[in-house]
């Protein structure tokens, strides 16, 4: 496989190139969610001990430290920084838990793979938001969500298909992302930095004192009401709905058992078919319609498809119907849902100088929120049962479907650029002096 020379790192195959990240990014918390049962057997640790590696791992707390590490390290050092070195330590994390013997190795496999998870998401949506042309940067940002979406397609159905090879076949699922995950660091050793980054870069190098949108990093974030507001308006969108997304993104065979769907290797296969609703509903769904038609439409839909789902798993009595019913409903949902908007907005919201940052941010919110309800879900969902806590899941996802539906912004269209002028005005014009 010849590297993408510079020349090439334009257009499509850069942005293939940098979200193939995503792929094993979002395969490693499905690898967990798939193997956790097999490694309490094989170590014999609680729910309890269960749940922390889970609020450890790249599903959550793990994730949130390498976010708000990685995001400020984008921004000052630039996108490519990360994305070198990201996938090394996520290949060391995968190969430690490929081999792990014991649950000590087990934490630290989860929280090494996490934190490189952590780091290189803010990486990798701003850089694909800011290579790609306005009028299709939606169908770009959302081959991030696609590569999310692919990876657990897969992970699931091989898991599936290794089940009855018990932890030795997950172990070839670990190994198996190693493998992908050096040959996507390869490849993109060849890609160019963002331009943008560049250009914000070259003006600080050669104009120290100057103040690009008061400065960069968390400083320049936290220093304008407009950013403060925006971030919680995603936090509204995203933190919300991804704290029901994590807790079905690692913990759904604990879900589908409580529901009365107990074969694992049939849920494996379920889910693999649900992520391949997610597949459609993002290529169909957000990258062919989010650049087109009306944004808080197509936002409302993926929403109250969301909550639909959840009210069928959790009220309908179980049935193949039933669990393929919420399959299609929250597949296609997390397709053109909060995930690859909150991506998208996120790029348009923010300056160049701290869009890494602010992704950083969110990201790390998000997990921290995902992580406080994952130390408790396996408990709970034993001692609440799935109606109880279900209840709460689909009121959370109630909060995000509301809050970007009213909020949804204005920015379709339009280039970075523009959207800067309008958000920041006469605060960019004096950064200029």
């Amino acid at each position: 496989m010849a590297r993408i020379g510079a020349k090439n790192t334009t257009g499509w195959k850069a942005t293939i190139a940098v979200a193939m990240s995503n792929y094993i990014e979002a395969g490693s918390i499905i690898a967990i969610a798939t193997s956790l049962g097999f490694w309490q057997a094989e170590f014999g640790f609680s729910d309890g001990f269960a749940g922390l590696l889970a609020a450890l791992s790249a599903n959550a707390f793990g994730a949130a430290i390498g976010a708000i590490i990685g995001g400020p390290l984008c921004d000052r050092l630039g996108r490519k920084f990360i994305y070198t070195y990201d996938l090394m330590v996520y290949m060391v994390g995968v190969l430690i838990a490929a081999f792990a013997v014991n649950s000590g190795m087990l934490m630290a496999a989860f929280v090494i793979t996490g934190i490189a998870v952590g780091a290189g998401v803010p990486a990798s949506w701003t850089y694909i938001a800011e290579e790609a042309p306005s009028e299709k940067r939606a169908a770009h940002v959302g081959t991030a969500q696609l590569a999310w979406s692919v990876g657990p397609a897969i992970g699931f159905f091989l898991a599936a298909l290794l089940e009855p090879l018990g932890l030795f076949g997950s172990r070839i699922i670990f190994v198996h992302l190693f493998v992908v995950a050096f040959i996507t660091w390869w490849v993109r050793q060849g890609l160019s930095e963002s331009k943008r980054w560049t250009e914000t870069n070259n003006v600080r190098t050669q104009n120290p004192s100057a103040k690009v949108l008061g400065g960069s990093g968390f400083r320049g974030l936290f220093s304008r009401k407009k950013n403060i507001t925006a971030l919680i308006f995603l936090v509204g969108v995203y933190g919300f709905w991804n704290t029901v997304a994590g807790q079905a993104g690692i913990f759904m065979p604990r879900v589908y058992d409580a529901a009365g769907f107990t074969n694992s290797q049939q849920q494996f296969f379920l889910q693999s078919f649900l992520w391949l609703c997610t597949v459609i509903g993002t290529y169909f769904g957000f990258m062919a319609l989010a650049d087109r038609m009306s944004r808080r439409l197509l936002y409302f839909i993926g929403a109250v498809m969301g909550i639909a789902g959840w009210v069928v798993l959790v009220y309908v009595p179980a049935s193949t119907g039933t669990m393929f019913a919420f399959a299609i409903l929250w597949g296609l949902a997390s397709g053109i849902g909060a995930q690859a908007f909150y991506g998208l907005w996120t790029a348009e919201l923010f300056s160049t100088g701290y869009r890494a940052s602010a992704q950083g941010f969110l990201f790390f919110t998000a997990r921290i929120m995902v992580g406080i309800l994952s130390y408790g879900f396996p408990v709970w969902l034993t001692t609440m049962g799935l109606h109880g806590l279900g209840a709460i899941l689909i009121a959370i996802l109630s909060v995000s479907l509301l809050v970007g539906t009213i909020w949804a912004p204005k920015t379709q269209g339009k280039t970075l650029e523009e959207i800067e002028e309008e958000r920041y005005g006469s605060e960019k014009e004096a950064a200029r002096v």
